[in-house]
């Protein structure tokens, strides 16, 4: 495999590792947003933003720990005869497929980000009495679908390898598997 090819799954699968476990910890900022929600009720005087707020947040923690739950191979699969498939059929599976999800995904960061231009661009506000602006969520999900197509490209990379007979070492060995 050229180097710059190992370099680019070691960089991606790197960020995207970082990133993902950086999202993991949004769940505890969601069960803040709901608690504190759950409190201001108890005392009768219920917060405005919390259940939009506890959205986006949800929105951010699932579509920004997506690129990292594909590294774990913790994605959802058919997996009744996947993994009975020995590794170079599994790899030629996945090149098959990884065509279908990077139209899927290109398709995806097409529209994330003609609508994050088109928030900007009117300055768009969620329709509730609290107003949020739309584009910080927008602008993650417009994030998230790139970091999934570079994650996407890493795997077909990964798997070409191992055609090949090539095994690049993941960069974060025993917590990373597949």
């Amino acid at each position: 495999m050229p180097r710059w090819a190992i370099a680019y799954v070691r960089n991606i699968e790197w960020l995207n590792y970082r990133i993902g476990r950086f999202a993991m910890y949004l769940l505890f900022l969601i069960m803040a947003i709901l608690l504190w929600s759950s409190v201001t009720k108890v005392f009768k005087v219920p917060s405005l933003w919390t259940l939009e707020m506890a959205q986006f947040t949800l929105v951010a923690y699932y579509l920004l720990g997506a690129p990292y739950s594909m590294q774990l191979g913790a994605n959802v699969r058919m997996d009744l005869l996947y993994a009975r498939m020995p590794m170079r059929r599994q790899a030629m599976w996945d090149i098959f497929t990884i065509f279908c999800l990077l139209f899927y995904l290109g398709v995806m960061l097409w529209g994330a980000v003609d609508s994050t231009a088109y928030s900007f661009q009117i300055s768009e506000r969620a329709p509730s009495a609290w107003r949020p602006p739309l584009w910080p969520i927008k602008l993650i999900i417009t994030v998230s679908f790139a970091l999934m197509i570079l994650q996407a490209v890493a795997h077909l990379i990964r798997d070409i390898a191992i055609l090949r007979g090539v095994e690049i070492a993941k960069p974060f060995a025993g917590e990373v598997d597949r």
